[in-house]
């Protein structure tokens, strides 16, 4: 396919007319119309049809010319990069699970970034589209959170994927409440004594191979029988924090948002399930300086909490 010829058939969808796109073009009318046939026959599709309004696209033609517009976008601006010797702009983005210790690292390496161009992208999500993300080239690096049972089937459809996988941190859940509820006053917190209170949960739990209900079943208890599900972080602390009768399995979190939230957070002698956060990325690609910053500060951030 011919860049020049995408050129051309996206001023004639433009300008509605091969003669005023001849004449913006400085080319000859008929050489552009052979250009746009050449051009119809690389892609096995019809882009234009002649009306008497002039050249109106096709349903395929609308999309191609979307896609011509963006590709011819991305030329000008390596173009000028190169031609204008522009800093080339750092780019970083990762997928996380909903965690105050990741997030808190981020924080920190955000600080550290410099003054040069950058785009940078934090996405907290689930384990799904985390590794979505990830396979899709949309975000560079991803963070995925599992049971340390549901190992193996990670572990396969991360080499099946070709993904590059390592350990971040292993950790069991700490329960967290708002200062004012009644869980507070128990010196030891157990899992009868959570019968009776609504559990805050995340509603997107995800295990390869097998189906959702079945995590379901396996990672939420069923002598809880009221939940509130949730998919960010700001909306859970405010339910925690206003509404005595929540509590929530979490990672530990951090000093500040203990304090910022008014929450208390307690550990539990009957929960002794492992839970595992593994940083993945794709085998083709090259960590950047960026991403080694930011790993960085997660194993310290992974250190001081967990």
């Amino acid at each position: 396919m011919n860049v020049l010829h995408m050129k051309y058939a996206v001023e004639v969808a433009d300008t509605g007319s091969i003669n005023k796109a001849s004449e913006i073009l400085l080319i000859a009318q008929p050489n552009l119309s052979r250009s746009i046939k050449e051009l119809e026959a690389d892609l096995g599709i019809t882009i234009f049809v002649r009306t008497r309004k002039g050249m109106m696209l096709t349903p395929e033609g609308s999309e191609f010319i979307g896609y011509a517009k963006r590709i011819l976008s991305q030329i000008s601006d390596v173009e000028k990069m190169y031609r204008e010797g522009l800093a080339q702009k750092q780019k970083f983005s990762v997928c996380t699970p909903r965690a105050t210790y990741i997030s808190d690292a981020f924080v920190k390496f955000s600080k550290k970034i410099g003054k040069g161009r950058s785009e940078i992208f934090y996405k907290e999500t689930n384990s799904s589209l985390a590794i979505k993300n990830v396979l899709s080239t949309d975000y560079s690096l991803g963070i995925v959170r599992y049971a340390s049972n549901y190992d193996k089937y990670f572990k396969m459809l991360f080499d099946e994927k070709g993904l590059h996988y390592e350990v971040v941190a292993e950790f069991s859940y700490v329960l967290i409440m708002g200062r004012e509820c009644p869980l507070t006053a128990l010196d030891e917190i157990h899992f009868n004594d959570l019968s009776g209170y609504i559990e805050i949960a995340h509603a997107d739990p995800y295990v390869p191979s097998l189906s959702q209900s079945e995590v379901i079943h396996e990672e939420l208890a069923d002598t809880i029988d009221r939940r509130i599900f949730v998919f960010e972080r700001g909306s859970q602390f405010e339910l925690l924090s206003e509404n005595p009768e929540t509590f929530m399995w979490v990672s530990p979190i951090t000093d500040k948002t203990i304090e910022r939230f008014g929450l208390v957070q307690r550990e539990c002698p009957d929960n002794d399930k492992v839970y595992k956060d593994v940083l993945i990325y794709r085998d083709d690609y090259n960590l950047t300086e960026l991403d080694n910053l930011f790993i960085t500060e997660l194993c310290k951030s992974k250190r001081k909490y967990l």
